[in-house]
């Protein structure tokens, strides 16, 4: 298996169809689910699944919600987003990867990270830290 660091082309669809809304006043939920090594993600995912989803001390199946750290906004020609960073606390994971998908209303699959390696902890806080919100280091862009 293996997971391959991509943005969905089903997400892509999704933002020209109108389907994806990441305003202030949205009503949409946005979370981060993570995956073993044995998961197969990558551009062709389409929604959440809980196959090869991590199983551990002080991780929830679903994963958690994001929070989605500032309205849409531009620079030049190019549009993005950025989501706060994300903590399971005093946790024992192992994670290969993560999901991030839209929960309501049909799971849909935005974005998949591949963090190169199994990364784990044992008692310990899990974190994943989103790049510095800018024109070329958000994690959402639009170009």
């Amino acid at each position: 298996m293996s997971i391959t660091q991509s943005m969905c082309t089903s997400f892509k669809k999704a933002l020209l169809d109108g389907e994806m809304d990441f305003s202030s006043n949205t009503t949409q939920t946005f979370y981060i689910a993570l995956y073993t090594e044995d998961a197969e993600l990558d551009a062709d995912t389409q929604v959440y699944t809980n196959t090869n989803e991590v199983v551990g001390t002080a991780y929830v199946a679903g994963g958690k919600l994001l929070t989605i750290s500032q309205t849409p906004i531009t620079s030049g020609t190019t549009a993005y987003i950025n989501f706060g960073d994300v903590t399971w606390f005093s946790s024992t994971i192992t994670a290969r990867g993560a999901l991030i998908y839209r929960n309501a209303p049909s799971n849909a699959a935005v974005a998949v990270l591949d963090f190169g390696s199994n990364k784990s902890t044992a008692g310990a806080n899990f974190v994943i830290d989103f790049p510095t919100t800018g024109v070329n280091t958000a994690l959402v862009r639009v170009l």
